[in-house]
């Protein structure tokens, strides 16, 4: 089976989620990762994972939002995001990062929020799901930096960059997600960045309701395209798709370790 590595199920257009996972499920997509954006929003994030065995979710706030979101008028508390990755749905932290491409939030800002979340994974040791657009430079200095301070798990989301960041992120033992851009037409770049990944540090998503892959692009996406993605970066790495789907799968279940696989749902019943 496929994962896909980072969806945004709680959003209006999967108000059907049971049709959802039915479609994705038909399409050998097993298991999602819905990602948290706002604290605000939160409880809608959990009640989509509460409500399949196979959906798992994230707490935090994207870069966008981090101007905005705040704990009693301060940033982000760093302990609110713990005792809300207790629960055991929750497996990673984010996503976070920073955006200088739309700045909807000041950049110092960004910064001390993607710290905090940072520190959360730290403590954790759970994955920290990493937004990068226009901020290479400062992404990795700022994950280099936080490396010093102690080692966290995590990973780079839809995949954009050139090759040498690529190459610096897993160099920190970051994995790469490769999204539906790989697809796209003019996306040639992207496409000769993840040749150079290691197949054992790569997953795959849909970020969807955006991005859908090729043939779909321009309409919503969902969970069950992740396939398309994932077709493509196995004509890219030039390896079979059940070798893709193997190493992708169990790269997700290693990185995210709250995650269950399904087989492991079963022997529990």
């Amino acid at each position: 089976m496929l994962v896909d590595s980072h969806c945004h199920l709680d959003y209006p257009e999967f108000a059907d989620l049971d049709a959802v996972v039915q479609r994705a499920g038909a399409a050998g997509v097993g298991a999602m990762l819905t990602i948290g954006t706002e604290l605000s929003r939160f409880p809608g994030v959990l009640a989509v994972a509460e409500a399949q065995d196979n959906i798992y979710c994230t707490v935090g706030v994207h870069p966008h939002e981090a101007g905005r979101e705040s704990a009693g008028g301060d940033m982000v508390a760093l302990d609110e995001l713990l005792r809300l990755a207790e629960h055991p749905k929750v497996v990673g932290f984010g996503e976070t990062g920073l955006d200088y491409f739309y700045e909807r939030s000041p950049r110092p800002e960004q910064q001390q929020s993607f710290r905090i979340h940072i520190e959360a994974a730290r403590r954790m040791q759970l994955p920290l799901i990493v937004h990068t657009r226009d901020a290479d430079d400062d992404t990795l200095d700022i994950l280099a930096d936080e490396m010093k301070k102690g080692a966290f798990p995590g990973l780079i989301h839809c995949f954009s960059a050139s090759a040498a960041f690529a190459a610096a992120a897993v160099e920190m033992g970051l994995y790469i997600s490769v999204s539906g851009i790989v697809t796209f037409n003019k996306a040639e770049n992207v496409r000769e960045a993840v040749k150079d990944v290691p197949v054992e540090r790569l997953l795959v998503e849909t970020d969807a309701p955006y991005l859908a892959p090729v043939p779909f692009r321009g309409k919503p996406n969902e969970p069950a395209y992740t396939r398309y993605t994932a077709e493509k970066l196995a004509e890219i790495k030039q390896i079979s798709f059940d070798e893709l789907e193997r190493a992708t799968t169990d790269n997700f279940y290693r990185l995210f370790t709250k995650a269950q696989r399904p087989d492991q749902h079963k022997g529990e019943a």
